[in-house]
């Protein structure tokens, strides 16, 4: 059985930094692309970023480039997305996405 846990949201003044971690197990972790989605509130799901099994990492969020940087530790199975200089436009629940598989989230709140 496919889990994913997402941990690491919380409540952050503009300019803060944040770091995600979605824990998975159930699948060969290592084999496979990993995302970051979002969802802001009264808004759909987007892509933030993603990260292929050999590393190659693609941020899919121009709002995000250089601020945002994915990665992952396949000894931990695990996938972090590490989120500098955080602005308001930032609040979402954050969500971990392999396949059609997805966590459960974990609320990121940018407020001053």
């Amino acid at each position: 059985q496919v889990q994913l846990v997402e941990s690491g949201g919380g409540l952050v003044h503009p300019g803060g930094s944040l770091r995600l971690a979605c824990v998975a197990s159930g699948f060969t972790f290592s084999d496979y692309r990993l995302s970051w989605y979002r969802q802001a509130p009264g808004k759909g799901r987007v892509q933030v970023a993603t990260i292929s099994s050999t590393g190659v990492k693609r941020i899919a969020l121009n709002s995000v480039a250089g601020r945002f940087a994915i990665s992952r530790d396949d000894a931990k199975n695990t996938l972090y997305l590490q989120m500098d200089n955080l602005q308001i436009e930032d609040t979402a629940m954050y969500y971990c996405n392999w396949a059609n598989s997805w966590g459960q989230g974990t609320q990121v709140t940018v407020s001053s």
